[in-house]
């Protein structure tokens, strides 16, 4: 099976799948109104450890230029529609997360 992550930008969740089975649920931050978290599907292309500043302990970015699943320096935002548009994860959720998919896994996000 293939695992692939599903964000739903309305319910403010990641969802980890392999293949069809449901692996972890996550809370997480969406982009606000004005730099709205994108729609589509997507690739991680790159994972970094510890990228620094407002990205928290982990950095994963999307196959769309600027945009990744990140940490956050700022826990009390998850939940919420807050960021410039990337998908923020409490620091030990974006751990944990990284240690189970590799660069290439599909993202799939919507509303």
């Amino acid at each position: 099976m293939m695992r692939w992550i599903d964000i739903s930008t309305l319910k403010h969740e990641l969802k980890l799948y392999d293949g069809k089975k449901l692996i972890k649920q996550y809370p997480i931050a969406v982009g606000k109104m004005v730099t709205r978290t994108p729609v589509g599907s997507f690739k991680i292309i790159n994972k970094q450890l510890n990228p620094g500043g407002p990205f928290g302990a982990f950095w994963m970015g999307l196959s769309k230029p600027h945009y990744g699943i990140h940490g956050t320096n700022n826990p009390s935002s998850i939940g919420k529609s807050v960021s410039h548009g990337c998908i923020r994860m409490h620091n030990e959720d974006v751990l944990e997360l990284a240690s189970m998919v590799r660069v290439g896994t599909i993202v799939k996000i919507r509303k």
